[in-house]
């Protein structure tokens, strides 16, 4: 056996150890004051408030936007909500091409994109699939939406 091959061999047989990295050290120091901190003490009986008594207060900041989608106010509808829509008002179920071709002959609903009706499409089935029977639309078939009533 080599040199080379003997020094790696032994260097196999024992693995160093790691050392902490500092984000380790860091929470491990946090970990240990946490456990020696001293529990807060009780609350003070509470004070009463009168007008007089009462500190100045600031204008109240405006109210923090809803998290959800808000129906937009201005501009063209979204390819869903132009779906939607056509859907609603047909009949029959409809493929994602002739659902493009009457949101786009309508003008609800322009895209940019090569391939409109597979971008509706797959956005048809990713509402299917997380809103399950909440979802507006249904599938009937292979191909073909229906809304959902």
């Amino acid at each position: 056996m080599s040199k080379k091959n003997a020094k790696t061999a032994k260097a196999a047989k024992t693995p160093k150890a790691k050392k902490p990295t500092a984000k380790q050290k860091a929470m491990a120091a946090i970990t240990a004051a946490m456990e020696t901190a001293p529990l807060p003490e009780a609350p003070a009986a509470p004070v009463e408030v009168t007008p007089e008594t009462a500190p100045a207060t600031e204008p109240e900041a405006p109210a923090a936007k809803a998290k959800g989608k808000t129906p937009k106010t201005s501009g063209k509808m979204s390819g869903l909500d132009a779906a939607a829509k056509v859907l609603a008002a047909s009949t029959t179920p409809l493929t994602t091409k002739e659902l493009v071709e009457v949101m786009v002959g309508e003008g609800l609903w322009t895209s940019k994109g090569a391939t409109p009706a597979q971008t509706i499409y797959s956005a048809i089935i990713r509402e299917i699939a997380k809103k399950g029977s909440a979802a507006r639309f249904r599938k009937t078939e292979r191909g073909h939406f229906t809304a959902n009533a």
